[in-house]
């Protein structure tokens, strides 16, 4: 079938294969016969190389990304400097049909992988010189017309992963937008709060002779001290999820107690629970193991989902936290009665910036029933957990700000840790 003619001196060959290890083999054996072979690792890629290189024959695997190669072959063909170039497919796929369904979509000839490197170079050398495998033009009707089908199948899911995206991409583009109000209004009450305290330091100094009431003074600095917490905090945010973002989120790790941990959040927000009459129910937490972590950073996630469940439950519910030994790992749980997550939101609370519902209802006020946040709290508690190699997941039924079905979040961390290093 294949004659051994004299090869072309030089002959380019451009092969387009997306596994390296082919890539590598075609280019070493054909290289030792003497020819110039350029390599691309997907369609269209190919596609730019073959404009750039002119090569003499084009050998392509059919499964590739983003194009396969009978797309690209209809596209080769339909340039100018291509409609006589030897395109010969050189794939793995021997399912019935795919022969023929690569020859009707022009290729000059159909190889099969793995290549016996033996015959492999006179094979080549043979569609160099004009060989063309033949298909009945009844064989091309049929297989050109389930060609211009799979082309129109293809076209379809490509618009539909457009639709796709481009829905994501208003979707964060309005995540970013209402994320840069939600900045502006938590960074405009601390500074609302510096500049009237400064300012009425200012008019107290102007308007008293003798030194300052030490009451007074005390109770400005308070109030400084407030507002640059409260900035603190929110720029601290920002850049922890940067930091897990990218990557450099370092942990100290060494041994954690939960129960600790647990109570230094519960002894923060006891004020706070007090004054809106949640029922806070710790169960035992010392038996657990001790764990191998960053202490810091874990009592941060912690905090964050502490925080959550306060913000969701209205005044005089309920939130309950366990904790569990599970294998190699333990899971904390904090259960709350408030408003609940809807099913489709189970995933999407982690992302950064996400806030569930409208930010019209934004408040400053971290621990008013539905206040506000940046949306950064469960980004950042995903980030922290994952960088331990543990997970964190939500289980609600639905939201509903009447009947309060609640929502359960588990955090599981193992008990020893591979590396000190977040590897997000």
């Amino acid at each position: 079938m294949y004659m051994d003619k004299t090869t072309i001196p030089l002959a380019k060959i451009l092969y387009i294969e997306d596994d390296p290890a082919s890539r590598r083999l075609v280019q070493r054996v054909l290289d030792n016969k003497g020819y110039d072979v350029v390599v691309a690792a997907d369609g269209l890629e190919g596609i730019s190389m073959a404009r750039e290189h002119h090569p003499n024959l084009i050998l392509m695997d059919i499964n590739l990304p983003s194009m396969d190669g009978r797309e690209i072959t209809t596209r080769l063909r339909s340039l100018p400097n291509f409609s006589d170039t030897p395109i010969v497919a050189l794939t793995a796929n021997h399912s019935p049909g795919s022969r023929e369904l690569a020859l009707a979509a022009g290729c000059t000839g159909f190889l099969t992988k793995p290549i016996d490197v033996s015959v492999f170079p006179n094979q080549v050398n043979a569609y160099l010189n004009g060989h063309a495998e033949p298909l009945s033009k009844d064989e091309q009707s049929v297989h050109l017309q389930r060609h211009a089908q799979n082309l129109v199948e293809r076209l379809e899911g490509k618009i539909n992963e457009l639709e796709s995206a481009n829905k994501r991409l208003r979707e964060l583009d309005r995540l970013k937008s209402d994320f840069i109000i939600m900045v502006s209004h938590e960074l405009r009450t601390p500074l609302t709060l510096i500049s009237g305290y400064a300012h009425l330091l200012d008019e107290q100094v102007k308007q008293t002779e003798n030194t300052l009431p030490a009451e007074m003074v005390s109770g400005v600095a308070e109030g400084l001290n407030l507002g640059v917490t409260r900035m603190r905090d929110v720029v601290n945010e920002i850049i922890k999820v940067a930091r897990i973002a990218s990557g450099t989120l370092d942990l100290a790790l060494g041994p954690v107690r939960i129960s600790e941990i647990v109570q230094d959040i519960f002894e923060e927000y006891d004020e706070i629970c007090q004054k809106r009459r949640l029922n806070v129910q710790v169960g035992d937490l010392s038996k657990l193991p001790i764990i191998q972590g960053d202490g810091e950073q874990l009592k941060s996630a912690i905090y964050h989902i502490f925080s959550n469940a306060i913000k969701y439950t209205p005044d005089g519910g309920s939130i309950f936290v366990v904790g569990r030994a599970v294998g190699d790992t333990v899971d904390l749980i904090i259960q709350d009665t408030g408003i609940g997550i809807p099913d489709s939101e189970h995933r999407r609370i982690f992302d950064q910036f996400y806030t569930l519902g409208s930010i019209e209802h934004h408040s400053t006020s971290k621990f008013a029933f539905q206040g506000g946040g940046l949306g950064l709290g469960l980004a950042i508690v995903k980030g922290i957990i994952e960088a331990h190699n543990g997970r964190v997941w939500v289980e609600s039924e639905r939201r509903d700000p009447d009947q309060f079905p609640g929502s359960t979040f588990h955090i599981l961390l193992p008990l020893e840790q591979v590396n000190q290093a977040a590897q997000l």
